[in-house]
């Protein structure tokens, strides 16, 4: 092959940006509630939580990339193609529902970022953050694609910076981060915060949404070298942004089990925002706020944009962008406006997406498996057999989440 034929096979920098978008799913304002209640509550206990959903995000991302690429469908779509209407239909409704559970975290976390930052009344904060959300939606349909990736990339790193700051100014002691390896839980409570976590981290939408990102990124290109470069490029993608996201992940536990432990008032993020005022100084929790901010905004166009993305998957039909908006964004500005605690909806709206997890895995690791459909890059049988492991120990895991929380 000639040498410029080989680098045009070279996987190149300009190639990622996919996973970047699908990952500031990973690091939303529901993560910030989920995993600062934990740390705040459990120290350490629940760092394990954190890496193992971290790991299962690497495989289900790549698994939903590597369909949209090489099978020229979104997740939405081939699963649609394969239901009559009714079932397609019960299908959409319960995307809708945890579409609408994203919306909830990602409009919420943005109100009160920027109730923490300009004191604005919560109500306003959530009309002021879907607004906002629905102008990136517009920078993507008039710009493209690119530039959108560009844009959430961009707040993504912000995301990064607003919540790594604090573990250079306070760093927690090693040995007790590694004790927290050990996967253990210490009652009911923990158990539904380490739901909501992985409600936060393996995301319904980010899996149903980066397929589709994929394919319209890169397109649907035959078997072949070029098809081996992108899915090369691809994993390299997956496997950056999900360190990134990881890595913001587990500062936000860290930062509430080193400084939030034992101190009143902090299973809420206002809580926690005043206790890293109160203990790491005002320049830390003005990072804080911003970061939040940025989660705020970006992961509720991402969201916005998923939901677009399974609607016309499965039901077929392009609704308008502001329509759109406006169904995932009521719920939200309800919540807002009459007044329950933010916090807690946040955390609760994450153990609604978890429910979600298993409607989206399970088609995912049956589709990638399927030689008819993925043809010579069909899943290996290892990556067959952890993808089922994956699905199966979500979906355990929300059986006894359930369970404890009837009996509890």
């Amino acid at each position: 092959m000639a040498s410029d034929q080989r680098a045009r096979l070279r996987p190149s920098w300009v190639l990622l940006g996919p996973a970047f978008v699908a990952a500031i799913a990973y690091v939303d304002p529901g993560n910030v509630a989920a995993n600062v209640s934990a740390g705040a509550q459990f120290g350490y206990l629940l760092v394990w939580v954190i890496v193992v959903a971290n790991a299962m995000a690497c495989l289900v991302q790549y698994l939903s990339a590597k369909l949209g690429l090489v099978s020229g469908l979104s997740l939405p779509e081939a699963v649609g193609s394969q239901m009559r209407r009714r079932s397609r239909l019960a299908y959409w409704l319960q995307a809708e529902l945890v579409a609408m559970a994203t919306d909830l975290a990602e409009v919420v976390g943005g109100a009160i970022a920027l109730y923490l930052l300009f004191d604005l009344p919560l109500l306003t904060g959530g009309v002021i953050t879907g607004v906002v959300s629905l102008l990136l939606l517009v920078v993507k349909d008039r710009r493209g694609q690119q530039m959108f990736e560009r844009v959430i990339t961009g707040l993504l790193l912000v995301i990064a910076i607003g919540f790594l700051t604090s573990l250079f100014v306070a760093p927690p002691p090693a040995a007790e981060v590694a004790g927290g390896l050990l996967p253990k839980f210490a009652g009911t409570e923990s158990v539904l915060l380490a739901a909501a976590m992985l409600g936060a981290t393996v995301m319904p939408h980010a899996v149903y949404l980066h397929s589709g990102l994929t394919r319209d990124r890169h397109g649907h290109p035959e078997p072949g070298p070029m098809r081996r470069m992108l899915l090369r490029a691809t994993r390299w993608d997956v496997g950056i942004a999900m360190v990134v996201a990881g890595a913001v992940n587990l500062s936000m536990l860290l930062v509430a089990a080193t400084n939030l432990q034992g101190q009143d008032d902090t299973d809420s993020i206002e809580g926690a925002h005043a206790a890293v005022q109160h203990t790491l100084g005002t320049t830390v929790a003005l990072l804080f706020a911003i970061g939040l901010l940025a989660s705020g905004l970006a992961s509720s166009s991402v969201g916005a944009y998923a939901g677009a993305m399974i609607m016309q998957g499965l039901l077929h039909r392009a609704i308008p962008l502001l329509v759109r908006r406006l169904i995932t964004l009521t719920p939200a500005l309800v919540i807002l406006a009459i007044g329950l605690d933010p916090t807690r909806a946040l955390v609760l709206s994450q153990v609604v997406l978890s429910f979600g997890i298993p409607f989206a895995l399970i088609p995912l690791v049956r589709l990638t498996s399927s030689r008819r459909l993925m043809g010579e890059d069909v899943n290996h049988r290892v990556t067959t057999a952890l993808g089922w492991i994956v699905a199966g120990l979500i979906t355990l895991l929300n059986v006894v989440l359930i369970y404890l929380t009837v009996t509890g």
